[in-house]
């Protein structure tokens, strides 16, 4: 093996997320070590594993077989890897194979077979291969057809499981209960994928996994076994996992490893795969629900839990190396010897349901959740708590929680949500039995009572009076039970406001008394110097083979990771976090890292000196930092999270490089800024902060509508909306959120038409050293993060460019920046405003690094150090090349939600694509989400007046390049008084030919684009259901008038095949 291809997983998506940068990058690393020349085909230009340094050639291409075959017959590789990648990567590599392509090239796949691959996809293989040797899967059959699934149905007998084949994440599976929910359900999931599957429902019973590696000496054992904390019924990616598992006694786990070893060998699995088991653990009776022959999210979560890096082992295993010569043999460094732990650990899924409008927020067998939080410790208890606070929703741990209250306490416990673990700690503190909830949840006994000793455990501090009076015992064991210094404030004192000072009192009470935690080391795998690699957790459980400290400062730098991906924050900042930990060790510091996610890259024990896998949270940043005495703390590189902890450490006399806290406090207090704006004379919206409707009423008769509203204090929905009138303002502020003394409400003027424009720099001691200014596609209005953006800037005049270093180097001066800051503009007819200012790196650092090919965040980092960095010269914009980043949306999983742009952010994941002009960009990256420009026919609604003026030239394009056009009337007529042919379709509530909804189920259309009008209630429905069917029906859609212009154009000037197959190495 000379050279190998492997595939990335492309953007982040519900189902299929961090944990793919993480296996690949692993990968990648493996191959290197061998001195294999590797190539990487992944859009996803916000990874570690598309950086400088881990792949020798980078493709930014969609993961389809048209571009793979391209790659293939350009780069001409001698293996490829499948497994890395997720269902993308297998369901791409699965397909050239059965046409021939691999074949065609003499590449071969490296690791699992692909005819084992198809063992474990096939649902109808899979039965068969196990039945061989009389291991018990769910009785099921595989269908084509919506009758032939009511027919199956019958048989089995209702309730049934529904899922599709060779899809991720659980798409398109549910339970249903009777005809007509069987033959809904059906047609959605036919969509998604050629074949259904019909089975028995298992609900209730228990879910558990496995993790088992294999090589091709028949060495094969488990590396972690995991159970489910949710009973089966609820998609393991939804469920909080524990592990090792504690409900079942060791014969039971016996009994499902020995399963295991029989299903992996009789497949033939080589490398590492993941078995997912229903178990009734009072008749020991189980099946085998599915295998996963690729790497998976839980195995990321298995690495992370056990110290033992799967990915990396499968990689070595996959080029044909043995368990017992990887790592250090004979000794616990081995690959070749199961991990043993001494600690448990918690996986907690972190949900944005609130993002979406509409959605429906119980949890069932398909994936909703966007992220999630691995928490180590020595009890239940401590890692519960620890990863209720980790997942970041505003929650202080199991109890002390006062914002959150349920009515229908028994509806709350029966039908699973994302808040149900709190409806729990209502009900223990009413006083319901455990058995009652064990009944209620179908949650195993052994996790209630937990979770009880947690409830009854706050009466006791409850208690006290004082914080001053709480003695050591109860301290020390309350800290065993995972209580942070805010909770036990909170239970003892009950004070009002931020309660800082109530916090630091606990602290110093506990100082006072010895009660400090304790830090523990993993022992950790196959890594070059084991010894030396840190891979730590901080608890107050049992106190054996803790690390020492010497109490004297240390050459250290420590970075503050970005915590639990979610919408508006995920792998580019794990790109930021680890390039500022690596640029540090380039610079003979010790880097260490704090961070508690397990999809990532950075909680890679290879990737720092020291990784403290914990909390974020001001305590424990503490808790390391008076044990590490560090140099200083990078806040900047991490996002939100760390970024809210600045004022917090400077208060306590922390050293936080670059820019400092005072400064980042008068950029994010909104208040504070707007002052600052006006003394420098800058421009920016009109806002005002508001307490009654009527002050509301009033500033909107100085302004106008539209404008942007934004409460304080959110009921329900969305945190921001664009009211466009009285009544619809006052529908807002009436059903969505409170307006009063205590919850202001902040108004603003919103401008239409206006372009938006982002500009990313680094500056050193207020003196701008790099920046890159990039534009939107789509006009203000639509949120930064789900906008597509285009690098360098193509449609904006010279003067306004201008302007904006202009402004921007007046702020970086008067707020003196050193490090990464980030500021939006919105321009129009060459007036610029100022929308807001971020010193810290923002979402697009790594695609404007990589397209610039500078990396910002590695100057930046230089900087904070105290490095002499150069100016760059400012001829920045003349590459010959242009980026586009598009986002990934995930809407076809979050039933009921409308799939409507906002001001509030939505999409999961983004790619960034690069081409020799715009066209091409643009083109590549919409391929890349998974937008395929139509083949047939088109359906345009295009709103009001002005997005029909938007829309006509993109449709006459259409016309001229024989596409039919359906439209709805409005359009239609529109559209054929100027020239074009277009087919009138009928309204969804309308009777007639052609309704669109018709159009959409009978897949009569391959794109639709809905720009909605968004005011009356007829309009919204209506709109609602053309864009939830093309969802539900797997269409590609767009909402916005731009965007669709700039793709119709796209597509219509160019073909897939003028494309260019380029490296991002080969753009000069």
């Amino acid at each position: 093996m000379k050279k190998v291809l492997l595939l990335g997983s492309g953007a982040l998506k519900i189902g299929q997320a961090g944990e793919f940068d993480y296996s690949g990058s692993q990968a990648l690393k493996a191959m290197r070590e061998e001195g294999i020349e590797t190539v990487l085909i992944n859009p996803n230009i916000a990874t570690i594993q598309t950086s400088e340094g881990v792949a020798d050639r980078v493709y930014f291409l969609p993961i389809t077989p048209f571009f793979v075959e391209e790659v293939i017959k350009k780069e001409r590789p001698d293996g490829i890897l499948l497994a890395f990648g997720g269902q993308t990567a297998l369901n791409c590599g699965t397909e050239l194979y059965l046409n021939g392509t691999l074949e065609r090239y003499g590449v071969k796949v490296l690791g699992t077979s692909v005819e084992a691959i198809m063992i474990t996809e096939d649902r109808d293989l899979f039965v068969k291969k196990l039945n061989e040797i009389k291991v018990k899967t769910p009785v099921s059959e595989a269908v084509e057809t919506v009758e032939a699934a009511l027919e199956v149905a019958k048989r089995i007998g209702y309730p049934v499981m529904v899922r599709s084949g060779y899809a991720l994440g659980g798409l398109g599976s549910g339970i249903c209960t009777n005809e007509t929910e069987m033959r809904e359900h059906c047609e959605s999931a036919l969509a998604f994928s050629q074949q259904i599957l019909v089975e028995e429902s298992l609900k209730g019973w228990k879910e558990i996994e496995f993790e088992v590696i294999r090589d091709s000496s028949d060495l094969c054992f488990t590396v972690v076994p995991m159970e489910n904390f949710d009973p089966l019924g609820i998609h393991t990616g939804e469920s909080i996992v524990v592990a090792p598992i504690v409900s079942l006694s060791k014969d039971q786990i016996e009994l499902l490893e020995d399963i295991a070893r029989r299903v992996v060998r009789h497949i033939g699995i080589v490398g590492e795969c993941n078995i997912q088991y229903a178990f009734n653990a009072e008749t020991n009776d189980y099946r085998i629900i599915e295998i996963n022959a690729r790497l998976s999210r839980s195995s990321a979560l298995a690495s992370k839990a056990s110290g033992y890096p799967l990915a990396f082992v499968a990689a070595k295993l996959a080029l044909g190396y043995n368990l017992d010569q990887i790592g250090e043999p004979g000794t616990p460094n081995s690959a070749a010897k199961a991990p043993e732990v001494d600690y448990m650990i918690v996986k907690i899924p972190r949900w944005d349901l609130t993002k979406f409008v509409g959605v429906d927020r119980e949890i069932g067998s398909s994936m909703k959740s966007v992220g999630e939080i691995m928490s180590i410790g020595k009890s239940f208890e401590e890692i519960i708590q620890k990863g209720l606070r980790m997942i970041g929703q505003g929650m202080h741990g199991f109890v002390g929680n006062n914002d959150i209250h349920f009515n229908e306490l028994d509806q709350a416990l029966a039908h699973p949500t994302d808040l149900r673990i709190f409806a729990i700690a209502q009900a223990l503190e009413e006083g319901y039995e455990i058995e009652r909830i064990v009944e209620l949840t179908k949650i195993d006994r052994w996790f209630i009572s937990r979770l009880a000793n947690i409830v009854d455990f706050s009466r006791r501090l409850k208690g006290f009076d004082r914080i001053e009076s709480v003695d050591k015992e109860t301290l020390a064991e309350a800290k065993r039970l995972g209580f942070s210094d805010f909770q036990i404030a909170r239970l003892v004192e009950d004070p009002k406001g931020n309660m800082e000072r109530e916090m630091m009192a606990v602290r110093n009470q506990r100082k006072k008394l010895g009660v400090e935690p304790k830090v523990c080391r993993i022992n950790t795998v196959a890594s070059e110097h084991p010894e030396r690699t840190n891979y730590l957790y901080v608890t107050y459980g049992d106190a054996a083979n803790p690390r020492r400290y010497t109490g004297l400062p240390t050459h250290s730098v420590i970075t503050l990771g970005s915590g639990a991906y979610r919408i508006g924050s995920s792998v580019e900042f794990d790109w930021c976090s680890v390039n500022a930990a690596s640029t540090c060790r380039k610079l003979g510091y010790e880097a260490v890292m704090i961070n508690y996610n397990p999809e990532t890259v950075s909680t890679d024990y290879d990737m720092c000196d020291r990784l403290y896998f914990d909390e974020l949270s001001f305590e424990r940043v503490m808790d390391i930092i008076e044990l590490e005495r560090p140099h200083g703390v990078i806040v900047s590189v991490g996002g939100q999270i760390p970024n809210n902890l600045a004022m917090k450490l400077y208060r306590n006399d922390v050293s936080v490089l670059g820019t400092s806290p005072v400064s980042i406090d008068r950029a994010e207090n909104r208040h504070k800024f707007s002052a600052m704006l006006d003394q420098l004379g800058i421009d920016q919206p009109r806002w005002k902060e508001l307490t009654t409707e009527d002050e509301i009423d009033s500033f909107v008769r100085e302004v106008g509508f539209p404008v942007l509203i934004r409460p304080s204090y959110v009921l329900s929905g969305a945190a921001m909306n664009v009211c466009y009138d009285y009544e619809q303002m006052h529908r807002f502020l009436g059903a969505a959120a409170k307006v009063s003394k205590e919850y202001p409400v902040v108004v603003t003027e919103f401008l239409q038409n206006a372009k938006e424009i982002e500009f990313d720099a680094v500056a050193r001691n207020g003196q701008i050293v790099e920046y890159a200014i990039s534009e939107h596609v789509e006009f203000a209005g639509v949120h930064s993060g789900d906008a597509t953006l285009v690098f360098p800037a193509q449609k904006i005049y010279m003067a306004t460019a201008r302007r904006i270093k202009r402004i921007s180097a007046r702020i970086a001066k008067e707020l003196n920046i050193s490090g990464p800051f980030n500021i939006q503009y919105l321009a129009k007819d060459n007036d610029v405003k100022v929308i807001e200012c971020n010193l810290r790196a923002s979402r697009s650092f790594p695609f404007v690094s990589k397209v610039l090919k500078k990396n910002f965040i590695d100057t930046a980092t230089r900087i904070m150090l105290g490095e002499k960095v150069e100016k760059v010269d400012t001829s920045t914009f003349d590459i010959d090349y242009i980026g586009v980043k598009a986002s990934q949306f995930s809407f076809g999983r979050l039933h009921k939600a409308d799939p409507v742009l906002g001001v509030d952010m939505s999409s999961t994941g983004e790619v960034g694509c690069i081409g020799k002009d715009f066209d091409e960009a643009l083109l590549t990256a919409m391929l890349a989400v998974g937008q395929t420009p139509p083949k047939k026919a088109v359906l345009v609604s295009s709103g009001d007046v002005r997005g029909k003026v938007d829309m006509l030239e993109a449709c006459r394009m259409l016309d001229e390049g024989g596409f039919k056009i359906y439209a709805t009337e409005g359009t239609a007529k529109f559209l054929n008084e100027n020239g074009i042919e277009a087919t009138a379709a009928v309204w969804p509530d309308e009777e007639g030919a052609d309704n669109v909804l018709d159009l959409i189920s009978q897949h009569k259309v391959d794109l639709i684009i809905n720009i909605p009008k968004n005011h009356t209630k007829r309009e919204l429905t209506n709109g609602y259901k053309i864009r939830r069917g093309a969802i539900d029906h797997n269409i590609p859609l767009i909402t916005n008038a731009r965007l669709a212009s700039a793709f119709i154009e796209a597509f219509c000037e160019m073909k897939l095949e003028d494309i260019q197959i380029k490296s991002w190495q080969e753009y000069k």
